[in-house]
């Protein structure tokens, strides 16, 4: 079941809250998929469940927290920066469930972030471009819902499972 929101909620509350409930769809869309489903390639380019969630991760870490000044991720820029498509799929030795804690700490590092700075507050993304973390929350609710998307066609099509959030 979707998460019941601060419909008369502040600004920040209610974009923190949009974000969530697509990160949780995230989630729930790889819950009780195996390993081989969870890697198989959906799409002619190989995206696939797993490498959404890595991507996530990935991306997360980037905007919330090295746009900000914070500690970042262990998928280091000058690897995404070799090969552009590196956070999109595992690589051997790399599991489901590490990459599942993986997105875990990436939630939790972007929430501290999010926590501890206003929406005005401004950094610089990768680009050079300076940013505030009202752009940068309303970006990740984006990037984010439109992935869930993806892996909610993906996931109807390994095993029928459809919907935008746990049924209840």
């Amino acid at each position: 079941m979707a998460r019941s929101g601060p419909l008369a909620g502040g600004e920040k509350e209610t974009l923190h809250f949009s974000l969530n409930r697509h990160r949780d769809a995230v989630v729930w869309k790889v819950e009780g998929v195996s390993d081989e489903d969870l890697r198989r390639p959906m799409t002619p380019s190989g995206t696939n469940l797993i490498g959404l969630v890595k991507h996530l991760a990935s991306v997360e870490y980037g905007w919330f927290c090295r746009t900000f000044g914070l500690p970042s991720d262990e998928v280091g820029l000058d690897v995404i920066e070799k090969d552009p498509e590196a956070d999109m799929r595992l690589y051997p030795g790399e599991t489901a469930e590490g990459t599942l804690e993986y997105y875990a700490r990436a939630r939790a590092a972007a929430d501290a972030s999010i926590d501890q700075h206003g929406l005005e507050d401004t950094g610089t993304a990768w680009s050079g471009e300076t940013v505030s973390m009202r752009w940068v929350l309303v970006h990740m609710i984006e990037e984010t819902a439109r992935h869930a998307g993806h892996m909610d066609i993906m996931r109807e099509l390994i095993d029928g499972a459809a919907g935008d959030h746990r049924p209840a």
